[in-house]
């Protein structure tokens, strides 16, 4: 079985993966108060899903990127919860009996199971514009041109060009994503997409210059196709207890994954050169991005 082995890293990654996933559940539990009204049970669902649970790694890469340009954290965070909102809108739907069908999320019931589909649909549907209405405040940015930059991305990375493109794709009949490539571009949109705003965020919010955000873009790129293999790894050779989902249905099913075309020996080498390939892109920045480099090796070595 996979398991993480951060060694040097564990002091600088362990510590920033326990603050932010307190600051979220904190912020969540703010921005989701229950109101005294027919509305109490949506709120509930939402809350359900975002609040425990998850590794938050998305709003960690927001915020390391945007450290790079000396962001004020409070301007990182709040996009950081944007794209959360994102994920766990994802995650809701992703598990919807017309999805995966999964009931299993975090260790804890999907929101389907735990409240009702309906209930389910429109907590995902209200997360979802949550993440929006965060990017627009000018409370995340002073300047209206990175505001409307960071909301124009967003919603390219998560719509049919990105995520939920990667979905469709997702739920095509196997032989359409029968090979590597198609597997890869299949994992670009539906995993990586995202993966890549939240880097491409910290240099929006930093308003930093092209060489600069273009080492970032790369080092996404790598990073989201390694966390995708080491994702298929755990599938096959993971513990359901630490991953708090149900695994081995890629198997199950006969879905074709990186580990089913490569063998497993092939597939942990090429995600481990995926995560070098990463931190190669962040030379430029010196030990101001040790954290990203941290997480890029965590992508790998994680048992969830």
């Amino acid at each position: 079985m996979t398991t993480v082995t951060l060694g040097h890293d564990e002091g600088l990654l362990a510590p920033s993966l326990r603050l932010i996933a307190t600051e979220v559940d904190r912020a969540f539990d703010l921005l989701l108060p229950e109101p005294a009204d027919g509305r109490i049970k949506l709120y509930q669902a939402m809350r359900h899903a975002a609040i425990g649970g998850g590794k938050r790694l998305r709003p960690l890469l927001v915020i390391a990127a945007a450290e790079l340009f000396a962001v004020p954290r409070e301007r990182a965070f709040r996009a950081g919860m944007a794209v959360e909102c994102i994920h766990v809108h994802s995650l809701i739907h992703d598990d919807l009996p017309c999805m995966d069908d999964d009931d299993l999320r975090r260790g804890k019931p999907t929101v389907h199971c735990a409240f009702d589909e309906a209930t389910a649909v429109l907590a995902g549907d209200s997360l979802h514009a949550l993440a929006f209405e965060l990017l627009a405040d000018p409370a995340t940015h002073p300047d209206p041109s990175v505001r409307a930059e960071l909301t124009l991305s967003l919603a390219r990375s998560v719509g049919a060009s990105g995520m939920a493109g990667g979905q469709m794709l997702d739920l095509m009949p196997e032989p359409s994503i029968g090979d590597l490539e198609a597997i890869a571009r299949l994992q670009r949109l539906k995993t990586g997409a995202l993966i890549g705003w939240c880097l491409d965020a910290g240099g929006a919010l930093g308003q930093a210059g092209e060489e600069a955000r273009r080492s970032l873009r790369g080092y996404a790129r790598c990073v989201g196709l390694a966390f995708q293999i080491a994702d298929d790894l755990l599938d096959v050779e993971g513990c359901e207890a630490a991953a708090g989902k149900r695994l081995r249905k890629d198997d199950a099913a006969g879905k074709p994954t990186f580990v089913s075309l490569l063998g497993a020996p092939a597939a942990r080498a090429q995600a481990n050169l995926l995560s070098s390939q990463a931190i190669d892109h962040l030379a430029d920045f010196g030990p101001r991005a040790d954290l990203l480099r941290a997480v890029a090796r965590f992508a790998v070595e994680r048992d969830r």
